[in-house]
């Protein structure tokens, strides 16, 4: 698609001519708002209850109790990633300015959440599981930093997306089409 149709197709109002429309976007806003919330108060839980926690510990326990987490965590982060990042494509394909490019940010910060999850943490937590049955190396620590950093990357993605969805959920309500006849 040509950038200057793009752009014009991002900055035209909304249209809502029909009820089925109206409703499908009512929906598609409210799973993606609701998946997304769920995804950035999940990382957002971890980051400042787990994380800090884990520091508490002797090491010994926190690599145990890491290994099992992950194996739930797991999918159920990466159900909540999907969810979210599927219902804000939706949300930016059934939409035109400003909420559609609200939407497309927000699906580019989730995408980014999930890339820095797979890159970034999903690497150290097999390394991590390693360790929980044999010994970390010497630069255990530097790594386990290094997790942090991208927790903070994947949590602050997540909750600027859900931030960008909140703001096209309630920066537009549709507008009544106007009638061809005039009121008296």
């Amino acid at each position: 698609m040509d950038f200057l149709v793009l752009m014009a197709t991002c900055s035209q109002e909304p249209d809502y001519s029909t009820k089925g429309r109206l409703m499908r976007v009512r929906i598609t806003k409210g799973i993606a708002v609701t998946t997304t919330g769920l995804l950035a108060g999940a990382f957002g839980y971890g980051a400042v209850n787990l994380g800090p926690t884990f520091w508490k510990v002797p090491v010994d326990m926190r690599l145990s109790f890491h290994a099992e987490l992950m194996k739930m965590n797991s999918p159920v982060m990466l159900t909540a990633m999907g969810a979210a990042a599927l219902s804000s494509l939706v949300l930016t394909l059934q939409t035109t300015g400003r909420e559609r490019l609200l939407a497309a940010g927000a699906t580019a910060l989730i995408g980014t959440s999930f890339l820095v999850t797979r890159f970034g943490n999903v690497p150290i937590n097999a390394r991590i599981k390693e360790w929980a049955v044999t010994s970390p190396p010497a630069d255990y620590v530097e790594i386990l930093h290094r997790w942090d950093l991208f927790n903070q990357t994947r949590t602050t993605t997540a909750l600027a997306a859900f931030v960008l969805l909140v703001l096209a959920q309630s920066g537009s309500s549709p507008r009544p089409t106007r009638s061809a006849t005039p009121s008296s």
